[in-house]
């Protein structure tokens, strides 16, 4: 089976723009979740999120410009704006660049999302509803589409080889991962452009989730305090926008363009609960078979895992079920590991933050030091594992693993080690 490699890595999300800039900001325990602006929030209980920093000055901040044209923009949905803006930052990291037929064709491109263009399919639906169906724009479906934002990057870059999108929930970006490193695995493609992008912080988004009961209400004043996994205070996700993407590379490829390499994708593993259309199964089984999935893949043991970065999303039932699924499968090496949520600084990005942890897991990895779980100041369980509470930690981290659990009972997780 052929090795695979991370040479470029992009990141959009609530903190800014660029991975380099994203892990900064995450190790000095800053929050980008603030109170929602660009909309009447007022009749909906949850009036917080993780919203993209915009602004044409600034550092870091989020210029659409930047990346995509007004007259294109107008075609697409945010969603595909941001997915556009990681993906080109992830290419333009990576170094890689088309330039004949041969590596046009065995180029290729799985970006998803879990939700797609919820703005623009809202405000269609109004514009229907009113009678103004023929003002509704030609790019209204294209907009829209989960895969349009691979169609995107695939036409932008000339990259002519496998052309997909995943929808998987909020274990999208992970998953994209994981295929995309099949394919090349496989031999049907020797560089992907993969990870995940959301764009569903809007009115019909919010209100979805909160008659769902599954965002948090009780920070609407104090939104940095609001994403708190493990806590006893916690009650419910905090939205987040933004997207991550990864150029993933065959290893003798990598090597023979002298491409930097990040870390090796070794491991991916995959599992269904069979259980509930939103919650988790009790006993964690179906997380605990998927990170052991992505163990025996890897061909490593819990004794070779150093930091999990966990899908943690702050829900009173999610973080305990997943907490004894990572208790049951490391067991007495439970002490040895680190295990952090990153979503309490950027909120839930759901179909997007599968891929955004991926790229948090490999900064651990490059860097020695694993990010903190913030707002972690009661847990809510006595265990034995480091769960990095409010500050980043010094550590060798020689491989990492990353769960990502979404609705319909669908679970991914990713092993990454550092290269050598």
């Amino acid at each position: 089976m052929r090795r695979v490699v991370i040479t470029g890595m992009g990141m959009v999300s609530s903190l800014g723009v660029g991975f380099k800039h994203n892990w900064e900001s995450i190790l000095g325990s800053q929050s980008g979740i603030r109170k929602i602006k660009n909309f009447d929030v007022n009749d909906l209980p949850a009036k917080i999120g993780g919203q993209v920093p915009e602004g044409a000055t600034g550092d870091n901040l989020f210029y659409a410009d930047d990346w995509v044209s007004a007259k294109d923009r107008r075609r697409m949905d945010t969603f595909i704006v941001y997915g556009l803006s990681a993906a080109q930052q992830a290419i333009n990291d990576s170094g890689w660049l088309v330039d004949s037929d041969e590596k046009a064709w065995r180029s290729g491109v799985l970006i998803g999302s879990g939700i797609g263009g919820l703005p623009s399919i809202a405000d269609g639906a109004v514009t229907v509803n009113q009678g103004r169906a023929r003002k509704l724009s030609p790019f209204f479906i294209p907009a829209s589409l989960i895969n349009l934002v691979s169609g995107h990057v695939s036409i932008r870059n000339g990259f002519k080889g496998p052309n997909h999108a995943v929808v998987t929930a909020c274990s999208t970006g992970a998953h994209a991962i994981g295929d995309a490193a099949r394919i090349i695995m496989w031999d049907d493609a020797d560089v992907m452009v993969a990870g995940g992008t959301e764009a569903a912080i809007c009115p019909v988004g919010v209100a979805g989730f909160c008659a769902a009961r599954a965002l948090s209400t009780g920070f609407n004043d104090t939104p940095e305090k609001a994403s708190r996994p493990w806590d006893k205070r916690r009650d419910g996700f905090v939205m987040g926008d933004g997207a991550g993407v990864v150029v993933l590379e065959e290893l003798e490829h990598a090597k023979a363009r002298g491409a930097k390499i990040y870390a090796e994708v070794v491991g991916y593993g995959m599992s269904g609960d069979a259980h509930h259309i939103t919650a988790p199964a009790e006993n964690g089984d179906g997380a605990y078979r998927c990170m052991s999935a992505a163990l025996k893949r890897a061909k490593m043991t819990p004794a070779d895992i150093n930091y999990v970065n966990a899908h943690g999303t702050s829900t009173p039932l999610g973080d305990e079920i997943e907490l004894g699924a990572v208790k049951r499968l490391f067991g007495h090496y439970s002490k040895a590991i680190y295990m952090s949520s990153t979503k309490s600084a950027i909120g839930h990005l759901l179909g997007a933050a599968g891929a955004v942890e991926a790229i948090f897991s490999v900064c651990a990895i490059n860097h020695g030091v694993v990010p903190p779980t913030l707002n972690l100041d009661d847990p809510s369980n006595d265990c034995d594992i480091d769960l990095v509470p409010n500050i980043p930690k010094e550590t060798t981290v020689k491989a990492a693993l990353s769960n990502s659990f979404g609705f319909g009972g669908t679970n991914a997780s990713l092993v990454f080690k550092a290269f050598s």
